[in-house]
């Protein structure tokens, strides 16, 4: 099939966002101007540079939607924590993805416990293996639908790393113990599973 995105594609559910997958899921935690915190993830987001290492995340617009308050809160504050998603946390992730009004605190709702950051002010999943400590970099605008506003896309710079220890094996970060969960299309997920090495040909 062949289509033009502005005019549909006339099937049950938007074939696009199964197009791009799997995508790494940013397990968002920020905290509001009155210290409250909050949790969401989201399924638009990747590393953008290593050096300095910087991440982005795409928020959307949808009113009810899960994750409306990060964008506000990042753009406040300025500070925000990523964790990278473990399969073994799958369900407590999908939990905090729930549509909840501000004044909940999505970390309770999913049972997760909080610890402290060592840099930004909001607080880290305790039990979350890998989590990025980030400064707002800068924001940008996305183009809208019908005159809605479009997504926000936010960059931020990682200034700090957690990592847990035995997920470091002979000097490497080993993915397949902690076996980190991707978004497909639809309601489906995947996890990292299998690796192998392709290495780059020598020109």
């Amino acid at each position: 099939m062949f289509y033009e995105p502005k005019d549909g594609h006339g099937l049950p559910h938007n074939p696009f966002k199964a197009i791009v997958t799997p995508r790494p899921i940013a397990w968002v935690s920020t905290l509001d101007t009155d210290g409250n915190a909050n949790l969401a993830p989201y399924s638009y987001f990747n590393a953008v540079s290593d050096d300095p290492p910087m991440v982005m995340i795409s928020s959307s617009p949808a009113p009810g939607r899960f994750g409306k308050d990060t964008l506000s809160n990042i753009l406040t504050t300025g500070e925000f924590v990523v964790h990278i998603v473990p399969y073994s946390m799958r369900d407590a992730m999908n939990i905090s993805s729930g549509a909840f009004s501000s004044d909940v605190d999505e970390f309770k709702q999913a049972g997760l416990e909080k610890a402290p950051s060592s840099l930004v002010a909001p607080p880290r999943i305790a039990d979350a293996p890998i989590a990025l400590e980030c400064r707002h970099h800068i924001d940008l605008g996305m183009p809208g639908k019908k005159g809605m506003r479009g997504a926000h896309v936010v960059f931020g710079e990682v200034i700090g790393i957690h990592i847990a220890d035995e997920l470091i094996v002979d000097g490497v970060l080993d993915v397949l113990k902690f076996n980190p969960l991707a978004r497909l299309g639809y309601m489906d997920y995947t996890a990292v599973t299998d690796v192998f090495p392709l290495d780059r040909p020598k020109v």
